[in-house]
């Protein structure tokens, strides 16, 4: 199976998600995280039909893909819009003024607050992982 690391973040069209660890660029670009990801996989089809096409195997890279995703935080608040920003901040130690300024992609996030945001998602995740319910 073919590990896919796909960056996603926010440009001045909306969002863009880049395979990163692949010899060949593949991306896909959309307003929303969401739209940027089935472009993604769009051109992953894509590539798939060009080599068929041509009557060469695809690279092992472009089978059986398990994808591994890493946001900035504009394209994460997108991707899990259920999210509330501002008790998010709260709830990590960050002001909710300055979590919405990342969160418009209009303010530059030091590698301590990303670190802090990232710790702050993995305590839920635990948290969630947890909880049966009756």
């Amino acid at each position: 199976m073919g590990k896919a690391h796909v960056l996603i973040e926010k440009d001045e069209n909306g969002y863009s998600a880049v395979i990163t660890n692949f010899k060949s660029t593949i991306w896909g670009a959309g307003k929303t995280v969401k739209e940027a990801k089935e472009d993604l996989m769009n051109s992953i089809d894509e590539a798939r039909q060009m080599y068929a096409e041509d009557g060469t195997r695809s690279p092992d890279d472009l089978e059986n893909l398990d994808f591994e995703y890493k946001y900035d935080v504009s394209a994460l608040f997108d991707a899990f819009s259920f999210l509330n920003v501002s008790r998010f901040a709260e709830r990590v130690g960050i002001s909710p003024s300055l979590m919405r300024h990342y969160k418009a992609g209009d303010t530059y996030i030091s590698a301590a607050q990303a670190k802090k945001i990232e710790a702050g998602l993995h305590q839920i995740a635990r948290e969630l992982e947890a909880v049966s319910l009756l």
